[in-house]
């Protein structure tokens, strides 16, 4: 079988995934990536001896039982990793002391929620008895539908019906609705911070999750996201893959309705058989493709679906252990004193993630804590002209954020060593993501299933992958689409898709 080629933008877990399953499939790849180390948003940076995870709190596919575990060892993600399964997804507090657990356990969670508010016992029950349905649900992703054959969707139907009926409620019930239907009003006000973090968000998301975390398959891989990155990929330079770094592509070259390479921004042209793109939606179709191959439903992704609010992200290094605080996957939220003002927009609550459960991530007796709030990306963007008003800017978030912080945690204040804020000006340079977005498409209950192609109408021998053609995005949804895109690719070339487990 003769070697054919693949360009791969962008090293983030899509492109590797590509990139490994490229290998795996009798194809060389070539990645180019406009950073300097893989991972893309799934990434961690260091800061005066501390640490600080930009992505991974919680990992689908973590433990077996769940079909994403294939796919990671496949990608030599989980080969000699620890997982912590973490008792608590998170806690909410209320203004007058009362507290929600969030358990991963659902059976402890159902008794928990109706310990604080035992008049609302039937939505308790309708939300716990769809999470154990879910806890059930295993996504069929062997194949990707591009390549399904009549037997494939038949099998696939047949896996599919036991929860047809549960996920077509769930992700048509809005966090918002069904948390009204709650008669307790902290219980009600929990419920919609845990599950409508943004508007219309379908209650089936978080359910999975935390149905996944009950099922032990959800947990928290130690040493975060720049371990995991780096794991896959030195999976793919094993594979014989090759990577060139610091190597931002500028354009998407095109002859004859067909992709043939790559121009980078230094100017050098690089040719291949097919080029995929794991970089930037937006930027990708058009400035890299210049808008050349588009049709009205495309365009209308761009013009109309909402994508994920740009970040604050927060991080300091505390020299102090919080053994008090019980480890748990997204933290605390809790009520703040009086509003505060941070960027132009309005906080009344602040939530923070504590990394005492990772002592990877900061000296001995030490710990990051981080702070992650929606922002606008227009307010940075017009900062951006103004380099000492954006840097005041930045350190007047951190005094504040700290201030804040000192109120619920006595001392703290004193006790910081590091301080790091990134805006989404720093994940647009850093990833090219557009307006700033930490993971592309937001999932809606309009969006939740949406299906979007990964080749451009007019291009042959193109496709993309990663959260720009994923609504939800997420590492392992980016992971799938890696795998998926190359099925396309092997299809296309009539070769039969291979995996191997290292």
């Amino acid at each position: 079988m003769a070697e054919k080629s693949i360009i791969i933008i962008g090293a983030g877990i899509a492109g590797l995934s590509a990139g490994c399953y490229g290998q795996m499939n009798g194809y060389h790849t070539h990645i180019f990536e406009m950073h300097v180390k893989p991972g893309g948003l799934c990434t961690s940076w260091k800061r005066h001896g501390y640490t600080i995870d930009g992505c991974l709190h919680w990992l689908v596919g973590s433990g077996p039982g769940n079909s994403f575990h294939r796919i990671w060892k496949e990608l030599g993600a989980l080969q000699g990793r620890r997982i912590i399964n973490h008792d608590e997804f998170a806690r909410i507090e209320g203004a007058a002391g009362q507290v929600f657990i969030v358990y991963t356990d659902i059976d402890r969670l159902e008794q928990h929620m109706k310990e604080l508010a035992p008049e609302d016992k039937e939505p308790i029950e309708e939300l716990t008895s769809g999470m154990r349905t879910l806890a059930r649900f295993d996504l069929p992703i062997e194949k990707a539908p591009e390549v399904w054959g009549l037997g494939d969707g038949i099998k696939t139907l047949f896996q599919l019906l036991p929860f047809v009926g549960a996920i077509r409620k769930w992700a048509s019930t809005s966090s918002q609705n069904f948390a009204a239907r709650f008669r307790d009003p902290f219980l009600r006000q929990a419920m919609l911070l845990l599950f409508d973090y943004f508007p219309d968000s379908p209650m089936g998301f978080m359910m999975m999750n935390l149905a996944w975390m009950h099922a032990k398959s959800a947990g928290y891989p130690l040493g975060g996201s720049w371990e995991f990155a780096r794991s896959i990929e030195r999976r793919y330079l094993g594979l014989g893959g090759e990577i060139s770094y610091h190597s931002p592509v500028a354009k998407v070259l095109v002859e004859n309705g067909r992709a043939t390479g790559v121009r980078l921004a230094d100017g050098s042209e690089h040719r291949a058989d097919s080029v995929i793109s794991a970089a930037d939606g937006h930027a990708t179709i058009f400035r890299m493709l210049e808008g050349k191959y588009t049709d009205q439903k495309v365009r209308s992704y761009y013009e109309s679906l909402p994508v994920f609010p740009p970040l604050i992200h927060i991080a300091l290094g505390v020299a102090r252990t919080f053994e008090e605080v019980p480890p748990s996957i997204s933290g605390a939220d809790f009520p703040l004193d009086k509003p505060v003002i941070i960027a132009g927009k309005e906080y009344q609550r602040l939530g923070v993630h504590i990394y005492n459960f990772d002592s990877t991530l900061a000296p001995p007796g030490k710990t990051v804590v981080k702070v992650m709030l929606p922002s606008d990306y227009p307010y940075w963007k017009a900062l951006q002209e103004h380099p000492d008003r954006y840097r005041a800017e930045k350190e007047e978030i951190a005094d504040k954020v700290i201030a804040l912080l000192d109120r619920r945690f006595p001392g703290l204040a004193a006790q910081v060593e590091m301080r790091d804020v990134a805006t989404p000006l720093t994940y647009e340079r850093y990833t090219g993501n557009w307006q700033g977005s930490f993971e592309g498409w937001l999932i809606t209950t309009k969006t939740f299933g949406l299906r979007m192609s990964k080749t451009l109408p007019g291009l042959a021998n193109f496709y993309m992958c990663g959260h720009w053609v994923e609504p939800g995005g997420g590492v392992p949804p980016a992971a799938l689409s890696g795998r998926n895109v190359v099925q396309l690719v092997c299809r296309r070339d009539r070769r039969t898709f291979v995996t191997t487990v290292p």
